[in-house]
């Protein structure tokens, strides 16, 4: 197989993935905590999520960590922390071939608990203006009725 053909992650086949894995959010938690779905979302008022997301690489945690606060309006720069998934898990579909072919970001999501490991405490956020541009993308996509979360 060609190193760079891309292997879809899927909840058969997930067990060969090895993070470590992230999760960024707004929420301040504690090492030990079960994250579970069943929430709502950071990202669209009145959804409630059916998964979990998380990545093995820690520029998507950024990302959903600076979202997450933006979205809600509040200040500071959110909270990322080392995961392990309980049970399986796939590819995001919302990153994987949608907005970059084959799973780049490694991003996946899951419908187990992610149990917190460990927190990162030390990262480099984006500029202001970049998540404001990012902001901004989202809820033009969002105005335009294209949904940016896939159940």
């Amino acid at each position: 197989m060609n190193e760079n053909q891309w292997v879809p992650v899927t909840h058969e086949s997930c067990k060969h993935v090895v993070g470590p894995f992230y999760h960024g959010t707004k929420a301040h938690l504690a090492i030990g905590t079960l994250l579970s779905p069943g929430y709502p979302s950071n990202y669209e008022e009145g959804r409630v999520l059916k998964d979990l997301y998380f990545s093995a690489n820690l520029e998507p945690a950024i990302w959903g960590a600076e979202l997450a606060m933006s979205f809600a309006g509040l200040e500071g720069r959110g909270h990322i922390y080392i995961v392990e998934p309980t049970g399986t898990f796939e590819d995001d579909p919302n990153l994987t071939n949608k907005r970059f072919p084959g799973n780049p970001t490694k991003s996946y999501r899951t419908r187990d608990p992610l149990k917190i490991v460990g927190v990162i405490e030390d990262w480099q956020g984006h500029p202001e203006e970049m998540v404001r541009g990012m902001m901004d993308a989202l809820l033009d996509f969002k105005r335009r009725g294209d949904m940016f979360i896939e159940d």
